[in-house]
């Protein structure tokens, strides 16, 4: 599977049913994609790409894991909003010196 926003909950679920989940970045899929971007064409890269003998897999990541990434990001996005906020109001409260 192509590694995204919901791969790693489906790579789970999917590895309770018994298969064996190997998720590809996407960095790594594009060069394999012959036409258009579509489904087919997608999915064809993915496979093709999955067969090189060389190919590097991203880990499916445990919910824990997940969700300790996600308050990474929610936390990061809001130190960058706070700068963005206390920088536009510098900007504008030096318009009145």
């Amino acid at each position: 599977m192509e590694a995204c926003a919901g791969s790693h909950h489906w790579g789970r679920e999917i590895a309770k049913l018994g298969h064996t989940v190997r998720l590809i970045a996407p960095i790594y899929v594009k060069p394999f994609v012959k036409r258009q971007k579509n489904d087919a064409a997608d999915a064809e890269a993915i496979c093709e790409a999955a067969m090189r003998p060389t190919m590097r897999f991203v880990a499916v990541k445990s919910e824990t894991r997940q969700a300790s990434a996600a308050v990474f990001r929610v936390r990061d996005l809001l130190v960058r909003q706070k700068t963005q906020i206390i920088n536009a109001l510098r900007g504008h409260m030096a318009e009145f010196g």
